[in-house]
């Protein structure tokens, strides 16, 4: 079998090459390696934004990727667009493996159509998500940021936007979370440490949770009765789930955290939900544009609300364990067994 491997500044074709070649079930007899994108990441953060936005087909490829491509039975890639172009040229292809959780730079219909499996990674950077989110709520519910900042500035800063309030310890808050996916359970476990209650919402997930501590509820008892509320679905068209009145839903002592997609939230309405009081806090790690400035996102500035530059997933481990998990799954579909993360399971293999 042939496999062409496609790598970017994220997941480089190095660690692709590592993962590819120490995972001794799977032996290729051909594999091609090509770099997708700039080297500069913060000109990747763009390139990820386009991609998340439906923008994959504008993308250009690299350069000889279409030849290696017509006889390659597998194709793995990271960020790099698999379009109806590259199908077209792939005749031979049984396998996309795409080392992410997102699936917006791959034309999945034509996959589907050319009885081309493709199987996902939501996995590779979910313990990352995970503990970034535990981050998140901690930094907002204890104002660790700004405790920070104020020291920095000169000042030993006694109140803060939750002082009336009173600030509660983890054992005291009920978590909702929207979406009870891979990043969602590890965030569910990790918080079980703390002592925490849940409420989830997620009508796709049948598996089970510790009735003692946890339940599923619609969306709407989620944010009526949660004290941090954190999003962790991912539509697969873009509309936004919460806005306007599912703020107004919330406790006025509610947080919100946003770890997964901007454009499921209205940020305005976020802005003045913070800003009139409807809820006490945020955090929030994704956005519409990026870099985020004063000019174009209504969110910085406010003291209620703690904003990081898209750092969730970013950690090595996420990058460089991903290739040789996904040639774990790989193994399975040729083997005949059913892979995690596969999106078009319709196929005939």
């Amino acid at each position: 079998m042939k496999c062409v491997a496609i790598g970017d500044n994220f997941i480089t074709p190095d660690m692709m090459k590592k993962g590819i070649e120490n995972y001794s079930y799977l032996q290729f007899s051909n594999i091609e390696y090509f770099f997708f994108g700039l080297h500069s990441r913060s000109e990747m953060r763009h390139i990820v934004k386009v991609i998340e936005t439906g923008g994959f087909e504008t993308l250009d490829l690299p350069e000889g990727l279409l030849e290696a491509v017509e006889d390659a039975d597998v194709i793995m890639c990271h960020l790099c667009p698999i379009t109806k172009k590259v199908l077209e040229r792939a005749k031979k292809l049984k396998l996309v493996l795409c080392n992410r959780g997102g699936h917006e730079n791959i034309d999945v219909e034509a996959c589907t159509e050319r009885n081309i499996a493709v199987l996902l990674n939501p996995s590779h950077n979910a313990n990352a998500v995970a503990e970034f989110t535990v981050g998140l709520i901690l930094n907002e519910t204890r104002n660790i940021t700004r405790s920070n900042i104020a020291i920095n500035n000169g000042e030993w800063r006694e109140k803060y936007p939750n002082t009336a309030t009173q600030i509660h310890e983890m054992c005291d808050m009920t978590i909702g979370l929207i979406g009870f996916g891979s990043v969602a359970q590890l965030v569910y476990e990790k918080l079980k440490a703390f002592g925490c209650r849940f409420l989830i919402s997620d009508p796709f997930y049948s598996g089970h949770v510790n009735k003692n501590i946890a339940k599923f509820v619609p969306l709407e008892q989620l944010l009526e009765n949660s004290d941090i509320v954190s999003l962790h679905a991912r539509l697969s068209r873009k509309s936004i789930l919460l806005g306007e009145n599912e703020f107004k839903r919330m406790k006025n002592t509610a947080y919100f955290i946003n770890t997964a997609r901007s454009y499921m939230v209205d940020y305005n309405a976020l802005a003045d939900a913070l800003k009139s009081g409807e809820i006490m806090g945020a955090a929030i790690d994704v956005f519409d544009v990026e870099p985020v400035t004063k000019e174009n996102n209504p969110l910085v500035g406010l003291d209620n609300c703690t904003l990081t530059n898209h750092r969730g997933g970013d950690t090595i481990n996420s990058y460089s364990d991903s290739p040789a998990m996904m040639m774990k799954e790989a193994q399975k579909f040729f083997e005949g067994d059913t892979p995690k993360f596969w999106l078009n399971p319709s196929i005939v293999r």
